[in-house]
Order: C-alpha cells, then sequence, then structure tokens
C-alpha cells in the first residue's frame, strides 16, 4: 500500500493533480476561519448547538454540515455550495421540461457550458436570497433570551453585508471547485462538501473521548469500553455496508449483432449494461430532510408568535414536536425518501431512450426484443433495483437516530453513522480512488481496487 500511495507522485501528470487538488482544498478552509464583520462569534459558538436541535436549528445544522462548520463560525463560507447544488439541481429538473434547455444539452460542449452559465447566474440570485432572509431571521430571533447571531452592528446596513459578503463565499467555493474539476482530480463541488464534513471529525472524536471511561460499568451518559468497542464496530460495518452498496450495480448482458462486409464479419461481442443499486445518490435524503424541516421550522416561528397556555399554542407544539421526532417522523421519513428515490431515478433512467439507442447500435439482449420489449424488460429490472436501493437509503437515513436514542450520542456525533454526511464521504472517496486508479493503470502501475501492489511497468 506504501509503494502505491508513492508510485501517485512518480507519475508527474498525477502528482501535479493531486498537488493542486490538495492546495485548493486547504484554500477552501482558511474561509471558515474569516468571520463576518460585527458578529461575536464567540457567543455565537457557545450555544449554537444547542439551537440546531429546534425546527429552524436542524434547517441550519444540516446547512452547517455541507459548509463545515463555516456558519457556526459566522464566516464568509457560512453557505457552503448549498445555492450551487440548489441551483443544479432545479435546472437538471428543468431540462426535462422546458424544450429550450433541452435543446441545448443536446448541442453537446457548447449547449452544456450556456447551462453552466444560467446555473451560476441562478446561483448568485439564491446566494443573495438565502443570505439576506437568514441573516435577518437569525439576528432577530432568540433563543434563550438571546438572539441565535449576537450583532454588533444592527439594520439594514449589516444584512446587506453580510448578504454580499455570504454570497462572495459561496461563489469563491464554487470557483474552487470548478478549478479541482479542470486542474486537479476528482469532482470538485463534492471534494469541497467532503471536506467540510471530514473536517468535523475531530471535533466528534473530542467528544467522545470527553464521555470516555474505562470502566465496564459507566455511569450515566458515560461510554464505557463495551460501548465503544460495540459503536467502532458498528461505525465499520455500515461503512463497509455504504460502499457495497454504493459500488453494488446488476449487470444486464447485452449482445451485438454481427455484420458481414465482403469476407470479414464485424460485432458478435457481449458487454454487459451496469444498473446501479443507488442510482439517486443521496439527494432523496436532502430532498426528504428539507421537506420534514421546514414545516417543523414554521411551526415553531408561529409558535413563537403566540400566547403560551392557549389552544392554538398547544396544537402548534404538539405538531413541531410530532415533525421532529417520534414513529410519526420516521415513517413521513422512510416514505418521502422512497418517492423521492423512484422520482430522482426516473429523470436519470429513461428505459425507452436506452433502448432505441440500443436499437441504433445494433445491440440487443440476448432473448428480448428489440424495442419496446426491451424497454418494458429494462423498467422492470430497474423497478426492483429501485425498491432494494430505496430501501438501503431509508435505512442509512433513520441509523443516526437510532444510534442517538441507544447510545445516549450527540445528533452532530450520530450523523457520522449514517445520513446525507457518511454517503457524500464514500461517494466521494470511492470516485477519487477510481480515478487516480485508471491514471495509475494508464501509466501501467498496479493500482488501488486490484489487489497489487507490485509495478508491472513504468513509462517514460
Amino acid at each position: 500500500m506504501i509503494e502505491q500511495f508513492g508510485n501517485i507522485f512518480r507519475i508527474p501528470e498525477l502528482r501535479k493533480k493531486v498537488l493542486i487538488t490538495l492546495g485548493l482544498i486547504a484554500l477552501c478552509r482558511v474561509g471558515v476561519y474569516i468571520p463576518i464583520p460585527g458578529i461575536d462569534t464567540t457567543v455565537l459558538k457557545s450555544y449554537f448547538h444547542q439551537f440546531t436541535q429546534t425546527g429552524v436549528g436542524q434547517l441550519l445544522g444540516l446547512v452547517d454540515m455541507f459548509a463545515g462548520g463555516a456558519l457556526t463560525s459566522g464566516a464568509i463560507f457560512g453557505l457552503g455550495v448549498m445555492p450551487y447544488i440548489s441551483a443544479s439541481i432545479i435546472f437538471q429538473l428543468l431540462v426535462g421540461v422546458v424544450p429550450y434547455l433541452e435543446r441545448l444539452q443536446k448541442e453537446g460542449e457548447v449547449g452544456r457550458k450556456k447551462i453552466n452559465q444560467y446555473t451560476r447566474l441562478a446561483t448568485v440570485g439564491l446566494c443573495l436570497f438565502q443570505a439576506f432572509v437568514m441573516t435577518r431571521t437569525l439576528y432577530t430571533v432568540e433563543f434563550n433570551g438571546m438572539p441565535v447571531i449576537p450583532v454588533y452592528i444592527q439594520g439594514i446596513g449589516f444584512q446587506m453585508m453580510a448578504a454580499l459578503l455570504l454570497t462572495t463565499g459561496t461563489m469563491t467555493l464554487m470557483w474552487i471547485g470548478e478549478q479541482i474539476e479542470e486542474h486537479g482530480i476528482g469532482s470538485g463541488i463534492s471534494i469541497v462538501i467532503m471536506v467540510g464534513i471530514i473536517d468535523r471529525l475531530p471535533w466528534a472524536f473530542s467528544q467522545v473521548m470527553q464521555s470516555f471511561t474505562f470502566s465496564v460499568t459507566p455511569a450515566e451518559h458515560q461510554i464505557g469500553i463495551v460501548k465503544l468497542i460495540i459503536l467502532l464496530g458498528m461505525f465499520l460495518t455500515i461503512v463497509g455496508g455504504v460502499v457495497y452498496i454504493t459500488q453494488g450495480q446488476r449487470r444486464i448482458p447485452v449482445q451485438q449483432a454481427k455484420h458481414t462486409r465482403g469476407r470479414k464479419v464485424y460485432g458478435g461481442q457481449r458487454h454487459f449494461l451496469p444498473l446501479r443499486v443507488n442510482q439517486a445518490g443521496v439527494m432523496p435524503i436532502i430532498f426528504a430532510q428539507s421537506l420534514l424541516i421546514f414545516p417543523a421550522a414554521i411551526m415553531q416561528g408561529i409558535q413563537v408568535r403566540l400566547e403560551p397556555g392557549s389552544l392554538s399554542y398547544w396544537i402548534t407544539s404538539r405538531l413541531s414536536d410530532v415533525l421532529q421526532g417520534g414513529v410519526v417522523y420516521v415513517i413521513l421519513y422512510v416514505l418521502l425518501i422512497t418517492f423521492f428515490f423512484y422520482f430522482w431515478t426516473a429523470i436519470q433512467f429513461n428505459p425507452k431512450e436506452m433502448s432505441n439507442n440500443m436499437k441504433d447500435y445494433g445491440s440487443f439482449i440476448p432473448g428480448i426484443r428489440p424495442g419496446h420489449r426491451t424497454a418494458e424488460y429494462l423498467e422492470g429490472i430497474m423497478g426492483k433495483i429501485t425498491l432494494a436501493g430505496a430501501a438501503f437509503l431509508a435505512l442509512i437515513a433513520i441509523l443516526p437516530k437510532l444510534v442517538a436514542g441507544g447510545f445516549e450520542l450527540n445528533r452532530a456525533i450520530a450523523g457520522f453513522y449514517g445520513g446525507t454526511g457518511l454517503l457524500i464521504i464514500v461517494g466521494v472517496a470511492l470516485d477519487m480512488v477510481q480515478r487516480i486508479e485508471s491514471h495509475m493503470i494508464m501509466r501501467q502501475y498496479s493500482g488501488f481496487l486490484n489487489g497489487g501492489s507490485r509495478i508491472r511497468g513504468r513509462m517514460g
């Protein structure tokens, strides 16, 4: 393994890409430590984690996770790349609805550049709107008798300055992601998100160690040796399961038709069409979380303006509690994940278009007639795979809640046992390893995934 890591730096092109990626990652972490002028960051950090247990706070906790803790620090990278992701998702959905965007996508590289330009403009608009609303809300809303964001500067001036700085921070992160994509290695935006999530691992580890004791029978709210071993074993098992399902595929055999030209016969090769089990990635969990968090946040916003003890106050309080936990919350969460998994898979995977492409290239599935029958066959297979993928995502999504309740852990710590954070880390890490692997194999070096450590050859 050490020799394989050394091989990365023996290939000039790969070494340059890795060093550029590491440098840009360091740059994207600098903005986490540059606070917005006028914010009392000391007070903000002291009780922000308590506020994230509320409805509004859960939404902010999700944003803070993707921003790598920048929101907790009141930093200029507080919004992270969430506005860019939102804009990208919006345009991915619009491509299948708006004929103009659909034509642009079919124009190849020129059309994709035009769509990317529209996405950037939409990102700026979303940043300004989200930053202004968030700043306006947080420094006026009180938690435990104090404003969520304690500021020295009041009025519209602070809101406009904060919105402009947060927008600039998001656009800088977007630029860093594009530079990683172009000059580094890996998916740039995904790497920026992954680094932000990994940055919170030391904090989670320190929280566990603060509660750790060598006693076999620990006191309440303490972690003993047995519980620590169980937690470590669960973590390794869950990571292994996520890697297995993320890499899981259903391989459909595809036969290429033979063509006779003169005395020579062309084609006839047999290959496979890989259908991924987790076709939708992490998007269904993000959508489901957002839909469940927003109603709870609205209920809490209404509750603040009602008189305690009134019927309306009691109703909003009960609804807010239901939407933040309990059996009803888990059922709604699982149903929403399943719905969005099928919805996102239907957008990404078109069996009719795939069957037409196979027919145009002279390929067919053995035993299945080309055209309509092939589309029906692929749709049936994908339906079964989608059900398995949705069940897997639902289990991963509720695991942090089960771990937090069963082992009395902080939600931020339990979040590493599933949910969006773990899926993003595993998915991006696997993508980076596969890209490095392809570079090494092209230069006739053994890679990480084939189990070999011997250098098969060296070029130039």
